[in-house]
């Protein structure tokens, strides 16, 4: 037996449109509404030219008869009154509608699996919730009550021309409905072209982030000419398919209005030799030259919605596809046993569990190529844990765990003694805090920055952690101290500086586990002693675990663990270790323990792996 086929979109007009009229849930009122606001105003239209035919009927025979011009004026601005109030409430229709969309594009983007930032651009997820959604806000706030309204005009100005004569009426439909099969045939081409076309401004966005975020590095090596000329492919591609949308929209338009005006024609001249030979009044053609015009109007405005209605179905496909991106689970993957009131004794003995433990843990990002394998090692509570090991041997990888960036495709990791399977990620989350390696400065005041994860912390708490992380000078030195911007991604501050900040926002939350990444990277001889006397005190509120790579900071631990290739191999003090340890004695004598060396500028780092792969 053959396997189920793969479902293949279904690509029609029809389909088309009850996806676009999916997205107006919740806006269904306002679309009623501006619909019959339009079509009072179309019905105000189409009563205007047998207005028009009285007014010349009676002027044949020498009258003027000014109520019935009256009337025409009056049947005009109120027609164009009630399509300004139409169109207002479909612009604000569209807004709301594009409104909900990038709520739920950047809830969903901020929560998806980390392994999904893995796979995707972020540039182009970016667009995503811009010019995706910038063109959806023109279909819907337009083509489909365009679509609807001028298909109901259209049979309306026909019904009229119809009854005003019938021979007239089938030359203007043979010319329209050549228009039309032309019109058909050029959609599916419009649809591909305007769904490549918003790939490559994704694929700009993307490019142009990736060149941005890593500007000091791209103008060191001279490489701006080969990120323009990088950038510029992307660009030439999405010219190309504009220019393929556009070519096949100029055909669509004058195959519409050589249609219109052909008949046009066709009806003057039959229509005049009617006239002639007395089978119609003069006001009869004037009537239905009047309402072959204004079935331009309706008509042009159905061929261009189902166009923009193809067009933006390309979006849609994007954004759809973002939406449907995993997301990180909000409740934990096993539920926690309820377990009966337990006993002061048994009570005592779950408080002296470890803050974390890790039990024979396995993972790979790559499930053909583990990077842990069978890890287990334990952080007690107000004590200081070293993490040491050749790059590549999993130690960030360890943190990304710990911080439920990823899930341990075997094992287990607790904390107090629970499994994380049965907490929440952000249960997990808010006993713990992270400064990494690459520290993350946001735009905004040092304050901001330091009161990120808790916007409401108390004066006094804010300058303890400040004189705790030595940041005294940088709060002198910034123009409004606290409230001092600190600039694109810290830019205005040095590596040591950037990471004192991470650790003053780490230690405001007062976490139970604090993971340092290299504490000492970015520091001198100096800070680096002061920064070593700050662990140590750290140490005495909470559990730390620490990737190490200089000797001052193995030296004072509690307990270093050895990792080598993704195992652990041996635990101790330093003293012990250089006796008993082959690895760890190799890595002191071959002087793995000294100063790293510090990256750029985070303005020069482009976006990373938030494991870093150690």
């Amino acid at each position: 037996m053959t396997g189920p086929r793969a479902e293949v979109p279904d690509r029609s007009t029809r389909a088309a449109v009850a996806t676009m009229y999916r997205l107006t849930t919740g806006h269904r009122t306002s679309i009623v509404v501006a619909t019959v606001l339009t079509l009072v105003g179309s019905a105000l239209g189409l009563a205007q030219p047998l207005v028009a035919k009285q007014i010349v009927d009676m002027s044949g025979h020498g009258r003027v008869f000014w109520p019935l011009l009256l009337l025409l004026a009056v049947l005009f601005v109120t027609e164009a009154a009630t399509g300004a109030i139409g169109r207002f409430v479909l612009e604000r229709m569209g807004e709301g509608v594009v409104r909900q969309l990038r709520h739920g594009l950047v809830g969903r983007l901020l929560r998806l699996e980390m392994r999904e930032y893995d796979r995707h651009r972020s540039g182009d997820l970016i667009s995503r919730v811009t010019a995706d959604t910038t063109l959806l806000r023109e279909v819907v706030s337009q083509a489909l009550v365009d679509l609807v309204t001028g298909a109901l005009v259209a049979a309306g100005a026909v019904a009229l021309m119809l009854w005003i004569d019938p021979l007239l009426l089938v030359l203007v439909t043979l010319t329209v409905a050549t228009a039309a099969a032309v019109v058909a045939s050029l959609l599916k081409g419009i649809r591909a072209a305007s769904e490549h076309m918003q790939n490559s401004v994704g694929a700009i966005a993307a490019d142009l982030e990736r060149a941005l975020g890593a500007l000091p590095m791209v103008r060191v090596h001279r490489a701006e000419e080969r990120e323009a000329r990088r950038i510029g492919e992307r660009i030439e591609s999405a010219h190309d398919a504009g220019v393929r949308t556009a070519r096949l929209a100029s055909v669509m338009s004058p195959a519409v209005e050589l249609a219109v005006q052909g008949s046009f024609l066709l009806v003057l001249v039959i229509g005049g030799l009617r006239v002639t030979g007395h089978a119609n009044s003069l006001g009869d053609l004037v009537a239905f030259l009047l309402y072959a015009s204004y079935l331009v109007l309706p008509l042009s405005s159905v061929f261009r919605a189902v166009g923009l209605i193809q067009r933006g179905m390309g979006a849609y496909q994007r954004i759809e596809h973002a939406l449907s991106l995993p997301a990180e689970p909000s409740l934990p993957r096993r539920p926690a046993v309820r377990a009966r009131t337990r006993e002061p004794a048994r009570q005592a003995a779950a408080d002296e569990e470890p803050a974390l433990a890790l039990r024979d843990l396995t993972f790979g990002y790559d499930p053909d190529r583990p990077v842990l394998r069978g890890v287990t090692l334990t952080v007690p509570h107000r004590r200081q844990t070293a993490l040491v090991g050749r790059s590549g041997a999993g130690k960030s990888t360890i943190f990304a765990l710990v911080a439920r960036f990823y899930e341990p495709d075997s094992g287990a990791l607790l904390f107090d003694g629970r499994p994380a399977c049965e907490l929440t990620r952000a249960e997990c989350r808010a006993r713990i805090a992270v400064v990494d390696q690459n520290t993350h400065v946001v735009h905004g005041t040092l304050r901001d920055n330091i009161t990120y994860a808790v916007p409401d912390a108390p004066e006094a708490e804010v300058r303890r952690v400040v004189e705790l992380a030595q940041l005294d000078d940088v709060v002198r030195r910034l123009r409004g101290g606290l409230s001092g911007l600190l600039g694109e991604r810290g830019s205005t501050l040095s590596g040591g500086e950037r990471q004192r900040v991470a650790l003053a926002r780490a230690l405001l939350g007062r976490p139970q586990l604090l993971l340092l990444d290299e504490p000492t990277s970015h520091l001198d001889a100096i800070n680096e002693t002061a920064l070593t006397k700050v662990m140590k005190d750290i140490a005495g509120e909470c559990a730390l675990l620490v990737i190490a790579h200089r000797l001052s900071t193995v030296q004072h631990a509690d307990q270093i663990v050895v990792l080598d290739n993704g195992r652990t191999t041996a635990c101790g003090r330093h003293e012990e270790l250089l006796t008993c340890s082959p690895t760890y004695r190799e890595l002191a004598a071959g002087q793995m323990l000294r100063p790293a060396a510090a990256p750029p500028p985070p303005a020069a780092t482009a976006r990373t792996r938030p494991h870093g792969k150690r």
